[in-house]
């Protein structure tokens, strides 16, 4: 997202309010438009940062980042790191036991991805199972079976 066009609009908007004015007003409003175009595309950069944050925290297992290069804001959507979301155990504070039997190319698959994660296969199952159930109440899966738009 190019941040000149809005930073141009506050120039410009500051500049024919003081076209109302004598030379001298014109010329002094043309100088503070050209000094305050930074702060404003920073005070913008800063707005879209508080909003990835929210954006974050609703999503919980993505972060929404913001960064800008020259005039351009770029928003990255990722997945949020292991240590940014409570454990299952920390989310429910009672635990249960439960036994999973899966075909063991499928178990290889899942100790693997808890590897990649930095996470032990059970943190990981129940890290999977809980956003499973968070999909499924935003609409995400149906009748038990995963949309396959959902990513």
């Amino acid at each position: 997202m190019d941040l000149t066009r809005y930073t141009a609009r506050i120039r410009d908007d500051l500049i024919a309010a003081a076209a109302l004015g004598d030379e001298k007003t014109q010329a002094t409003a043309e100088a503070l438009a050209k000094a305050v175009e930074n702060s404003a595309r920073l005070a913008l950069l800063a707005a879209l940062t508080e909003l990835a944050d929210t954006v974050s925290t609703e999503l919980g297992d993505r972060t929404v980042r913001v960064s800008l290069h020259d005039d351009e804001a770029t928003v990255e959507v990722g997945r949020a790191p292991a240590g940014d979301n409570p454990s299952f155990e920390e989310m429910t504070g009672d635990i249960s036991r439960v036994t999973l039997r899966l075909v063991e190319q499928v178990k290889s698959r899942a100790e693997d991805a808890a590897a990649q994660s930095g996470q032990s296969l059970n943190s990981w199952m129940a890290g999977v199972v809980s956003g499973a159930l968070r999909d499924q109440m935003r609409g995400g899966y149906s009748a038990g079976k995963r949309d396959d738009t959902t990513p």
